[in-house]
């Protein structure tokens, strides 16, 4: 319908080099598909999927192959069509290791029985839950949250607030703001289903001011749509954080240990709403998801369509290869992401890019001693103290951190960035957080 300003500037928050200029300006391009691909039975937040076939097995493109194994879950489907060639650990960019399934391609891309379109006016809002459960479709911003419990709220928890989170704040990473720019229509269209599926009638796209070109290109797309506005949310990272967002959007702040639906507001990524106007239009089950490659150590960084479960090795190599020698290579962005050990790792729903460094070109340097400066706790917008949860998750009392709302960490990075002593504090609070679990 409009644009809307945002009600309050993020607290805290950095300003980190964005690098973006890379692959902003890259449109999406195919990834080579692999001879084989590795699809993880856990590519979600939530209990594994048990596999559905077995070794010998032929499979078809969008086939289920993973069932989950509790309602916060997800199924995963193949790829490609081909045969079962093994099941077992394999490497994986979350986990280091995780029961998979290895499928050998036969490019045939024999699509399975299953995948049909449906008729979006005769869907019930239970009907799209369904859909969207069976697509096994999670948040692609890179949390991985099932799709489908975000659209299960306690009893109780009233709705009336949707925001599709179009910030993109992580460096280098352009995947969302491409697809704003090239796949308007596809967003909005899953945002409308989404809306419905939660019984909602007011909805807003919230995307960061220096993506003007994104801002205009969703203005137009809902433009004739009654109860969607744009808003424009001041640039600092992190403030896609879904917390932030709607504290920035809405001017509503979710309590401590509480979820989005405690105020009335369910958050998604734009290429989740993409993908479910997939699952909808097609029939398609998430099988493909965009995302940047980029980084010093990349020949020709881009914004690909990447199938799931084809190594990190093969898209590296269709990008131009390795610029020069390797020093780190991390799945997502280089606040949040994860380091990698090996370049096997497979590409995964919540791959939102692969960022390649060259040697001496660390960015993690050594760390030296606290100063007690409290910048950690300037810069970060959960309103935590850091170094306070950093300093008792290092000697192991984790109740002691959990005093200091370690829970309520948001995992931005933004204190160990705002560290002039470089102390990996993000590090020591995920340690005592997955401790507390």
């Amino acid at each position: 319908m409009g644009l809307v300003k945002q009600l309050l500037r993020l607290k805290g928050g950095v300003y980190p080099p964005y690098q973006k200029h890379l692959t902003d300006d890259k449109s999406f391009t195919k990834c080579n598909i692999p001879n084989t691909v590795t699809i993880p039975m856990q590519q979600h937040i939530g209990a594994p999927c048990k596999p559905l076939v077995k070794v010998g097995d032929r499979v078809k493109m969008g086939q289920k192959i993973g069932q989950p194994a509790g309602f916060v879950s997800s199924p995963v489907h193949s790829s490609v069509s081909g045969n079962i060639k093994e099941i077992g650990n394999f490497p994986h960019p979350l986990f280091g290791e995780s029961l998979a399934v290895l499928i050998e391609n036969d490019f045939l891309d024999e699509l399975d029985e299953g995948v049909m379109p449906k008729n979006f006016d005769e869907l019930s809002a239970e009907d799209i839950k369904g859909i969207i459960l069976e697509a096994g479709i999670v948040g692609m911003g890179g949390a991985t949250f099932p799709t489908h419990v975000k659209l299960a709220p306690a009893k109780g928890k009233v709705i009336d607030t949707f925001i599709i989170n179009g910030t993109e704040c992580e460096p280098y990473l352009t995947a969302d703001h491409r697809l704003m720019l090239e796949e308007p229509d596809r967003i909005v269209f899953g945002m409308q289903a989404l809306m419905k599926a939660l019984g909602v009638t007011k909805g807003f796209v919230a995307i960061e001011d220096n993506k003007n070109d994104a801002v205009e290109s969703m203005l137009r797309a809902t433009a004739k749509i009654s109860g969607i506005d744009v808003v424009a949310l001041k640039t600092k990272y992190s403030q896609g954080a879904e917390k932030q967002i709607i504290k920035s959007a809405l001017g509503r702040e979710v309590p401590s240990r509480g979820l989005p639906m405690d105020v009335g507001v369910v958050v998604n990524n734009v290429a989740t709403a993409a993908a479910v106007a997939t699952a909808i239009t097609t029939g398609m089950p998430l099988i493909e998801r965009g995302l940047t490659v980029s980084g010093s150590g990349i020949t020709e960084p881009k914004n690909l369509l990447v199938r799931i479960g084809t190594s990190f090795e093969e898209v590296i190599k269709h990008c131009g290869g390795i610029n020069g020698t390797i020093g780190k290579v991390i799945s997502g962005g280089p606040m949040m992401g994860i380091s990698q050990f090996t370049l096997k790792a497979p590409v995964i729903k919540g791959t939102t890019g692969i960022l390649v460094f060259k040697k001496g070109e660390n960015p993690y340097p050594a760390e030296l001693p606290c100063i007690r400066c409290a910048n950690c706790m300037k810069v970060c917008p959960a309103y935590l103290m850091p170094m306070m949860i950093h300093a008792y998750s290092f000697k192991g009392n984790y109740e002691a951190a959990q005093k200091y709302r370690a829970m309520d960490c948001i995992e931005c990075g933004c204190c160990s960035y705002g560290c002039p002593a470089k102390i990996p504090l993000l590090q020591s609070i995920i340690a005592a957080k997955n401790r507390l679990k």
